[in-house]
């Protein structure tokens, strides 16, 4: 499969689960690295503990640390991604109804690797990305598709 079809793949499943949270404001990978590097944004990443030791996006901080401490969000464009876009959506369709404006990342993370974003793991870059499960192994060529078992995902 060409890095286009893959690309076009993670673009189809995102539209599909989208059907959920119709109400969500997307933004996509490309939006949301300019607007990074313009004004103050905050990526909130949605994902599992164990997803997130793998790989993250620059400077993004967790759910529970936004749960914990919702003045992150003050003053910043808030973006919330997983890893194909679906849990992030229902996070944002959530904040919403509580009156807080999260932009959902079309295409999660691996929609972002693709428009050329970068991932990082202790501070430093990484091709490792953990893509949940094998309907969602579609990553660039150069990137390592990172999978748990079964058990682990819980």
């Amino acid at each position: 499969m060409t890095e286009k079809e893959k690309s076009d793949l993670v673009q189809k499943l995102y539209e599909n689960y989208k059907k959920d949270f119709p109400t969500v404001e997307d933004i996509s990978p490309v939006a949301a690295q300019a607007l990074a590097a313009r004004v103050g944004v905050i990526f909130i990443d949605v994902r599992t503990p164990e997803e997130q030791s793998v790989s993250m996006l620059p400077g993004a901080v967790t759910e529970e640390a936004v749960s914990k401490n919702p003045s992150l969000l003050q003053g910043k464009t808030a973006v919330a991604y997983c890893t194909i876009g679906y849990r992030s959506g229902l996070y944002a369709e959530k904040m919403a109804k509580q009156g807080i404006r999260v932009l959902n990342l079309s295409g999660g993370i691996l929609a972002w690797v693709f428009s050329g974003g970068k991932v990082y793991h202790d501070g430093r870059e990484t091709k490792r990305v953990h893509v949940y499960g094998e309907k969602w192994d579609y990553l660039p060529d150069g990137y390592e598709p990172v999978m748990f078992g079964f058990f682990q995902r819980f």
